[in-house]
């Protein structure tokens, strides 16, 4: 009987130490550190968390990538200002690092001191950012026919950073090289311009992307100044000139430096009836057109690196003859007629105003035209006349032969009775004395 007690005692006791064992093991497991990697900016805050789920009051500590212990529990080992406790507790311990740098980055260590001493790696990514990019190769002013080469360049960026050229708001493709300085790179861009008249006043927008931009871009742009010689174009105020009429002609000079003032010329001299016509800056002005105006009317611009010229061929038309709408009316015009002129036409001749219900003047052919029509007709009517009265006194003249052939028998007898008539009527003459 005492045999059989001591053996299940015994028994007992063995299953009491594996039991212990068990939850001393369970116990040491859940006391393994937990941390995560951490990614900041260059000059940012890091923050280093070290949890644990269940801790029997083991104590934590945070060591640098050098091995150096940074805190032990709440207790601070390593002399740096920028390095502060944030929460120390029996299940964590997390601190800060201030104003970050590239030298810190590297793996950080959590230890948990049972045993044996479990530890947690963390590794702490700092971000380099990239420097403000400078653009050099860019002379003012350039001249036109020039070929120059553009080159942004940025620095500091960890990774190596992107680096994008812009015309205006365009995207345009460069050349990029890319160089490891340390831990940071160094970016180049190339831009390479043959340089004409349109690339003045362009702007030329180097810009630079990089993961620590997040919220904004880094970028400096340059506009291109441009020196040409200059072209210019003549505008007309109306496109068919008309007697009596206004007209402006506009001379528009394009170069760089501007090329003023500008010259005017008629037909190669000076300009005449400087009272009609007025130069006022860049415009010619006619206030009231007339023939004498025709002719081929030159604007001249010249700056330092030439001289250009554009020319404008005036022809005067004359002014319609019915009432059109017209900047200026044109003179007053006489109505042509033989007969006096009555009130009406009078008023018309000295206002300018016409007469609506008027019939417009005629051409020279058309008045020539109505004559010879005129005469036509009259001649027609003659021979009408001529014809009408002929036919009524046919048969009024006879011959000898017929006034004597009556009561004749043969042709002798009717010409000697035609003589008898004669002398009858001879015999019926009758003298007044």
């Amino acid at each position: 009987m005492m045999v059989k007690q001591h053996m299940l005692f015994t028994l007992y006791s063995i299953c009491g130490i594996v039991l212990k064992d068990i939850i001393a093991v369970s116990g040491a497991q859940s006391q393994f550190p937990i941390v995560q990697n951490m990614t900041v900016t260059e000059g940012g805050i890091a923050n280093l968390t070290c949890r644990v789920e269940h801790n029997d009051n083991t104590s934590l500590q945070w060591s640098n990538p050098a091995q150096q212990t940074l805190f032990f529990g709440d207790k601070k080992a390593l002399r740096d200002n920028r390095i502060e406790l944030v929460r120390a507790t029996s299940q964590e311990l997390t601190i800060s690092i201030s104003e970050v740098t590239l030298a810190d980055e590297g793996m950080y260590t959590c230890s948990l001191f049972t045993m044996p001493v479990k530890t947690a790696k963390a590794f702490l990514t700092v971000l380099g950012v990239p420097k403000k990019p400078e653009i050099n190769g860019l002379t003012k002013p350039v001249m036109e026919g020039d070929q120059i080469t553009l080159t942004c360049v940025t620095s500091g960026s960890k990774p190596a950073a992107d680096v994008r050229w812009f015309k205006n708001e365009r995207e345009i493709k460069g050349a990029k090289e890319v160089n490891a300085s340390g831990k940071t790179f160094t970016v180049k861009s190339s831009l390479q311009l043959q340089v004409n008249r349109r690339d003045d006043g362009v702007a030329y927008t180097c810009r630079v992307d990089h993961v620590a931009l997040t919220a904004t871009h880094e970028e400096t742009t340059r506009v291109l100044e441009v020196h040409y010689a200059p072209y210019v174009e003549i505008k007309h105020s109306i496109p068919a000139p008309l007697e009596g009429q206004y007209l402006k002609l506009e001379c528009v000079p394009h170069g760089n430096p501007s090329p003023d003032p500008v010259l005017w010329t008629k037909d190669g001299g000076e300009l005449p009836d400087l009272d009609r016509v007025m130069v006022e800056g860049r415009e010619l002005t006619f206030m009231a057109l007339n023939k004498t105006d025709n002719g081929t009317y030159r604007c001249e611009a010249t700056n330092h690196l030439g001289t250009s010229h554009a020319e404008y061929k005036l022809v005067v038309k004359d002014a319609p003859t019915t009432s059109s709408p017209s900047t200026t009316s044109p003179a007053p015009i006489l109505p042509d007629t033989t007969g006096p002129l009555d009130s009406k036409h009078l008023n018309s001749a000295v206002t300018g105003n016409r007469d609506p219900n008027a019939l417009p003047s005629l051409p020279d052919h058309a008045l020539i035209g109505g004559i010879v029509a005129v005469v036509v007709f009259a001649t027609l009517c003659l021979i009408i006349v001529l014809g009408r009265y002929l036919a009524r006194h046919k048969g009024t003249y006879l011959t000898n032969e017929a006034k004597g052939a009556d009561d004749a028998p043969d042709a002798d007898t009717a010409i000697i009775n035609a003589d008898g008539n004669h002398a009858h009527a001879e015999e019926k003459k009758e003298y007044f004395i």
